[in-house]
């Protein structure tokens, strides 16, 4: 039983409590934008995921680099601590470049943690097939977050002030700190002092690491389309409602928690690789049936239409996500593992500056059937550059053996 063990155990709990934390934080954020901005929140909102994403692409290598001598057990508590202390000083904020700036540091500190972390659970969990089942359950708990979190959120703001959910954002923090702190981590092997582009252009020159990486692309343009426009196809497209918004997006969430359900016994018949490739298909397949979502004006057709995409680009993105670690861990040893984790995260939310502003940019001055469009062009074409790389990369293991 995975959950037997007391290290993945106690650093399970950190992930979930901290995800709720961080789940309450983007309905906080949402309101305390709009209370400072008024009808500018959006462009509030946007900015701020934008900074994010800016903060995971170009701070996860530098940091790494900084910290790579240093105790996870350090870098992790450390990580969790300014967190923490960050969201409770943007209850007080009340210019909009003071939200950045805490934003900025927040999800700097997200960068730290989460590459690291990651880093952590296959030493924590060496056997294969239960390594397997933790990235199962790190699936299914950040899919729980996107459910839960807003439902608690909902049930908390009916008798506080959205302010005080910031409290409860540092309080998942403190006691993500608490956890890792109380845990045993095994030996952290320091590799070499090396550059911050160290670790991506050594990713980068791995053909097994390159069709991974086109693989983070197909993900990319499958979730952008789904985040960045929901609310679109939904209230604009079809007249609905705040409800029926959050509906839509459960049915991503539901579609990827299918999946990871389904995972660990499908890696026991068939390869990684032939799984992840079938997932690209599958996202594929979604967005281009968001062409033909795009068209329709409302009522039950499109609301079935809708929910059918949705879970299908929940379950094909789960297939390419959650098995990726895998070849990161076989990719990788006890001194280079930190290195390559980060550089993935790096490398897979820099493509999210691409898909995002295709989803949103093209969709608004051309239309949600050309954003589909394009976004299942870019999807096509990663995933056949994964499936090339990746048949190279076994021609050239044939031939040396």
């Amino acid at each position: 039983m995975l959950l037997a063990i007391p290290t993945f155990r106690r650093l399970f709990i950190a992930q979930v409590v901290a995800l709720l934390g961080t789940g309450l934080l983007t309905v906080a954020l949402g309101l305390l934008a709009y209370d400072i901005a008024g009808s500018s929140a959006g462009a509030v909102l946007g900015t701020a995921l934008a900074i994010k994403m800016i903060a995971y692409v170009f701070v996860a290598p530098v940091v790494s680099s900084l910290t790579n001598a240093l105790p996870r057990k350090l870098v992790l508590v450390s990580a969790d601590v300014v967190r923490a202390l960050t969201a409770l000083a943007l209850p007080f904020v009340d210019q909009v470049w003071q939200v950045y700036v805490l934003i900025f540091v927040l999800q700097a500190a997200s960068a730290t943690f989460t590459p690291t972390f990651q880093a952590v659970i296959p030493s924590v969990v060496p056997d294969a097939q239960q390594y397997t089942r933790a990235l199962t359950l790190s699936r299914l708990a950040y899919d729980l977050e996107s459910l839960i979190s807003p439902l608690i959120a909902a049930a908390l703001l009916t008798v506080i002030g959205f302010h005080t959910l910031f409290v409860g954002t540092a309080l998942g923090f403190v006691v993500s700190a608490a956890m890792v702190i109380n845990t045993t981590l095994p030996k952290h092997v320091a590799a070499k002092s090396e550059r911050p582009t160290t670790c991506i252009s050594t990713f980068i020159r791995n053909p097994e690491l390159q069709g991974l990486l086109a693989l983070n692309t197909v993900v990319a343009a499958a979730t952008a389309l789904v985040v960045v426009n929901t609310v679109v196809y939904v209230r604009d497209l079809f007249g609905g409602s705040s409800s029926q918004l959050a509906v839509a997006l459960g049915f991503y969430g539901a579609g990827s928690m299918l999946a990871a359900l389904f995972i660990p016994r499908a890696l026991g018949a068939i390869e990684d690789h032939t799984l992840m490739l079938a997932g690209a298909a599958t996202a594929v397949t979604g967005t281009a049936a968001a062409t033909f979502v795009s068209t329709l004006n409302g009522g039950s057709t499109a609301w079935i239409a809708l929910a059918t995409t949705w879970t299908i680009l929940g379950v094909g993105t789960s297939m390419i996500s959650t098995p990726s670690a895998r070849i990161l861990r076989r990719e990788s040893d006890e001194s280079t593992r930190t290195s390559i984790f980060t550089a993935q995260f790096s490398l897979s939310h820099a493509a999210f500056l691409l898909t995002y502003p295709v989803a949103g940019w093209v969709g608004a001055q051309f239309g949600q059937f050309t954003a589909a469009t394009v976004l299942t062009g870019l999807a096509t074409l990663a995933a056949l550059s994964a499936a090339r790389l990746w048949s190279r990369s076994r021609l050239s293991v044939a031939v040396s053996a």
